[in-house]
């Protein structure tokens, strides 16, 4: 092999990532994972909330409504925090903050998939019963589309 290939600067990392956000420590770590990997390969960044939806919530009067309101404020604070960690300086990356409802890991594979990620950038789960029926990144892991990094 006498044919010489040069390193090209950026253009080995990843161009779209994907990351998931639910207000957990981890997840907060997550995305500032994904902020730092974005910014380092002036890569677009997608940080996704996935509200749950209970069938629970459809059993009381009003049930569907309360959990629907607590969901948007749970994205509203999750996106103030975004904006406050920029307000201090963290430097700038292509970003975009949206809100998905259904369950975590399938929704996260959709976006991931719709939008051609090149990574997804979950936290680790700290429920002890995701140990017997896999947590989201365990599922996102199985997919197997794109890599998977999990932040502790």
């Amino acid at each position: 092999m006498s044919e010489e290939r040069s390193f090209e600067i950026r253009t080995d990392g990843p161009r779209m990532i994907v990351a998931g956000v639910d207000g957990s420590d981890t997840s907060m770590r997550a995305g500032a994972y994904a902020w730092g990997l974005a910014r380092r390969n002036d890569a677009r960044l997608l940080l996704v909330h996935v509200s749950p939806i209970s069938s629970l919530s459809s059993l009381t009067p009003g049930g569907a409504a309360i959990m629907r309101e607590a969901a948007e404020e749970t994205a509203r604070e999750l996106r103030a925090e975004v904006d406050r960690a920029i307000s201090r300086g963290r430097p700038a990356v292509r970003y975009e903050f949206v809100v998905e409802q259904g369950d975590a890991a399938t929704m996260l594979a959709r976006v991931a998939d719709r939008v051609r990620a090149d990574v997804v950038v979950v936290g680790a789960s700290a429920q002890a019963g995701h140990r017997l029926i896999g947590s989201v990144a365990v599922r996102l892991v199985r997919a197997g589309h794109w890599p998977v990094t999990v932040v502790p």
